[in-house]
């Protein structure tokens, strides 16, 4: 194991419940409607994905980048109202204190990662980060963490990923790395079943326990 590799939203800061939130009051303002259970099915993948889909299905008026820029600027104000998943900070800590290469590999949008970043000092810990507008598939394709990996210098199967949805974890299966999969209820019903090892807390992990992985 030379890096490790993490998802942002659900695994290092709790902003599903906000993502819903913001995406279904848009939604309604323009006429559209979906059940949580379909809108679940979009968590990591890309915003241009998803704002496509609702387009085609609704026949709604503004373009998909029009969407994509309301959602962008509604998730920025509201930033204040998240807050970093339990224990994550110094599972982050500890692993950057051993040496390990570090990257952030997120769907969400540049704008909304490097606020995180910003946000909650993380910038001395992620030598790379990578948002959706950064790659020309969103997961479930593995292009997201292999740009990743190549950005800090690293084989696939040096690599473990964290994630937290169904298409983070197929995407870094498909990628040839190792993922863990993060059980956060706040990102609804995700099969984490291709992952690894499962978790519900960082406090579960530690290197020892990664490295047995790659064994």
């Amino acid at each position: 194991m030379k890096a490790i590799i993490f998802d942002m939203d659900g695994v290092i800061i709790d902003s599903e419940p906000l993502h819903f939130e913001l995406e279904r009051e848009l939604l309604e303002e323009f006429g559209g409607k979906v059940s949580k259970e379909e809108h679940e099915t979009f968590v990591g993948t890309t915003d241009y994905h998803m704002w496509d889909t609702f387009k085609n299905k609704f026949d709604l008026e503004p373009s998909i980048e029009e969407f994509i820029e309301m959602k962008k600027k509604k998730f920025v104000q509201n930033i204040h109202r998240v807050k970093l998943i339990e224990n994550f900070h110094g599972f982050l800590v500890k692993v950057h204190e051993e040496g390990y290469a570090v990257a952030l590999a997120s769907s969400n949008n540049k704008k909304a990662v490097d606020s995180i970043i910003e946000n909650f000092g993380l910038d001395k810990y992620f030598k790379v980060a990578i948002s959706g507008e950064d790659v020309t598939n969103g997961k479930p394709n593995p292009e997201i963490f292999l740009k990743a990996a190549n950005k800090i210098n690293a084989e696939p199967y040096e690599c473990l990923v964290i994630e937290d949805s169904t298409n983070g974890v197929i995407a870094a299966k498909a990628a040839g790395m190792k993922c863990v999969g993060l059980k956060n209820p706040s990102s609804g019903n995700q099969d984490l079943s291709k992952a690894d090892l499962v978790i519900e807390n960082f406090n579960e992990l530690n290197i020892d326990t990664m490295k047995r992985l790659f064994d």
